[in-house]
């Protein structure tokens, strides 16, 4: 059997998990590109090249890194956010797993039960996903694949994920750091983020901080 190669959909309306496939994780210094096994420094080139080359390239950061339940943990979130700045590169946040009914702000919310909504709202062409428990990134993940173009990147804090189309594992601030370096390279060597430009908004606890004119 061919090696399934887990792409930008809209594949189904249920694509399979890579998992059934086949499809299996890195090993330690390893990442996954689209089902392929490869050295972790391919994936960290591939991976800035593809955010240089987005539209609207997109972070979407979970619970495991919007609070800080430990130190590491904001040594991370501060590298999530310095990658934000290089690219640059949106921040919509995962603030918790519960459905947003009877409508999500998809403006500036996405939730795992329906992020194809805040895809489809903003247009977003590459987006990663980090400080997302794993089960459910792997339900948004494949959503994602069956109903959008969305190219997805799971910079996961354990072994991976393969149902997105590009995987790091055991991501910590370091990791982040590497690839913010990767990008800075690609800047140096003439390689321009083709990103729209774009205003980030601020929340508070009673929803989005409209700044004075």
């Amino acid at each position: 059997m061919s090696q399934y190669q887990v792409k930008p959909g809209p594949e189904a309306f249920l694509p399979p998990a890579a998992a059934s496939m086949g499809n299996v994780l890195p090993d330690p210094g390893e990442a996954h590109i689209e089902g392929r096994i490869v050295p972790e420094e391919e994936a960290y080139e591939y991976c800035a090249r593809k955010l240089l080359e987005a539209k609207v390239p997109t972070i979407f950061p979970g619970p495991l890194v919007l609070w800080k339940w430990n130190d590491h943990v904001a040594e991370k979130a501060t590298a999530i956010r310095a990658l934000a700045n290089e690219v640059p590169m949106r921040l919509i946040p995962m603030a918790d797993y519960r459905p947003k009914y009877p409508k999500i702000d998809a403006e500036v919310e996405i939730n795992p039960n329906h992020p194809n909504l805040t895809i489809w709202h903003n247009k977003i062409d590459v987006c990663i996903f980090v400080g997302v428990h794993c089960h459910m990134a792997n339900l948004a993940l494949k959503i994602i694949r069956g109903g959008t173009k969305c190219y997805t990147i799971a910079v996961c804090a354990q072994a991976g994920h393969e149902d997105a189309c590009l995987s790091f594992r055991d991501a910590n601030a370091e990791k982040v750091r590497r690839l913010i370096a990767a990008v800075k390279k690609l800047k140096s060597e003439g390689v321009k983020s083709q990103a729209i430009p774009f205003t980030q908004f601020k929340m508070s606890r009673s929803g989005p901080i409209v700044e004075p004119a």
